[in-house]
């Protein structure tokens, strides 16, 4: 609605600005071409010169070589009337045959307002006497009675600025109604359009101007719920096979992991047997592990894990998580060092605490899995702003450049349908991801001081995440 009222507003401005413009231009055009064709003082000037270049001589008068030329630039002629007879006294040598010799009062006062026999004419003194210039009958055009009433001149500016308000008013309502139509078809297409992106049922009739525009954002909202379903129904069916396979998979896997560690404890069977026995025990718990991730994992994309949300302190969750791998590290090859400040009791944020530690428990996992050989993990918690961190570093084998660019960029198999060949492998990091954006925050890898590898992942804290919710 907003973009609506700034298109009318734009609109309107624009259509001032029109008017505004075209006013002054026609302004302009106007005072050019009425200067140009001004004859105030250009005849009026001429019936001076041919008044002044008439001379006494032995025959009478003589006009001049410049009163002459004057008469030829205009294609005049010109008489002098004496002053107390009304008798033609001289005449140009190009004078019409129809123009009298002789003029009463009446006629006189007639020829200098407007025209003798047609002919428009100015005139200038010469002494006493009446000098006529007249002029071609095409060549202008006179005003005869250019009388006004008072009251009409007085008032003329506020009549012509309620004329101006009243033309600009007409053309108003005309633009208005105009475009009265677009507007009504507009408001629809721009509500059609806002909607599209927040998933609504959109539909806009198709009608008016703008029908073709309607019936494209129509079809563009059916192809957009055809796909939204077709997603939908994708997801669901992926989702319903991995439950399906991790619920079909565990039976047979328990039996196996059952026998296996039998068969592991049996004294009656030689050594080599027992390791074998044992290999198969590992192997299957890492299966059970891989499916219990996928299972993990599938419902954490497709929003299918409910968040036990609640106000839990990442200190302690840290801290469980690293006691539970120092428990199990019965050998010692990969020591935990606990880095974080003892000023640091509580780190609050709003979360599931399990899931949150199932992400630490899989970051301190993955070291020890690309990392045979043992390796130092050290584990921080701290605050930094609004967020709460944890950073996990170990001083292991770490990742090569293209590796790490790799694990930032390439999806993961579990939520790219193309491009199959290079993508990554593995679901540890991927639920940690996945955990973090849950709970609105992120996880990003790089190296460790020591050329390891690093995992830092941050949440908002309580107060920041009351403030998102």
């Amino acid at each position: 609605m907003k973009s609506m009222l700034k298109l009318i507003r734009r609109s309107l401005l624009l259509l001032l600005i029109s008017m505004f413009l075209l006013l002054i231009f026609n302004g302009v055009f106007f005072i050019s071409v009425t200067a140009s064709h001004n004859s105030g003082g250009s005849i009026w000037t001429a019936a001076e010169t041919v008044a002044d270049s008439l001379s006494p001589s032995s025959d009478g008068l003589r006009l001049s070589e410049e009163g002459r030329k004057t008469l030829k630039e205009y294609g005049a002629w010109a008489i002098l009337i004496e002053d107390k007879s009304g008798n033609t006294i001289w005449e140009s040598d190009n004078l019409p045959e129809e123009i009298p010799d002789h003029y009463s009062a009446a006629e006189i006062a007639r020829a200098v307002n407007g025209y003798i026999c047609d002919y428009p004419t100015s005139f200038s003194r010469k002494g006493d006497h009446l000098l006529i210039l007249g002029l071609p009958k095409t060549g202008y055009w006179k005003l005869m009675w250019p009388a006004f009433d008072y009251n009409f001149i007085a008032n003329l500016p506020k009549l012509l600025l309620i004329g101006l308000l009243c033309n600009l008013g007409i053309v108003s309502l005309i633009y208005f109604l105009a475009s009265s139509g677009i507007f009504r078809s507009v408001k629809p297409i721009l509500k059609g359009i806002q909607d599209l992106p927040e998933g609504k049922e959109v539909y806009v009739r198709e009608r008016g101007l703008l029908s073709e525009l309607a019936s494209s954002i129509n079809q563009s909202a059916e192809k957009l719920r055809s796909q939204e379903h077709s997603l939908k129904k994708k997801e669901t069916a992926r989702a319903n096979w991995i439950a399906g396979v991790s619920h079909d998979i565990r039976t047979p896997l328990s039996m196996i992991m059952g026998y296996a560690g039998q068969l592991e404890e049996d004294a009656a069977l030689s050594g080599s047997q027992r390791q074998k026995a044992a290999v198969i025990r590992r192997q299957s718990e890492k299966i059970r592990d891989l499916v219990s991730d996928l299972n993990l994992a599938s419902r954490l994309e497709y929003n299918m894990q409910p968040l036990h949300l609640e106000i839990c302190n990442l200190v302690a969750i840290a801290r469980q998580a690293s006691v539970d791998f120092i428990n199990n590290d019965i050998e010692g090859r990969y020591p935990i060092r606990w880095l974080t400040k003892d000023s640091l009791s509580s780190c609050l944020v709003r979360g599931d605490s399990s899931l949150l530690q199932r992400a630490v428990a899989n970051v301190v996992q993955n070291s020890m899995n690309h990392n045979d050989n043992g390796c130092r993990i050290d584990i921080t918690v701290e605050k930094s702003g609004s967020w709460g961190i944890i950073r996990v570093d170990d001083n292991g084998a770490g990742v090569e450049d293209w590796q790490l660019d790799k694990l930032r960029n390439t999806p993961h198999y579990m939520v790219c349908d193309e491009n199959t060949g290079p993508q990554r492998h593995g679901l540890g990091l991927l639920i940690v991801r996945q955990i973090l954006e849950a709970h609105h925050g992120n996880a990003s890898f790089d190296h460790s001081k020591e050329g390891g590898f690093s995992v830092l992942m941050k949440l908002p804290l309580a107060d920041s995440a009351d403030k998102r919710n």
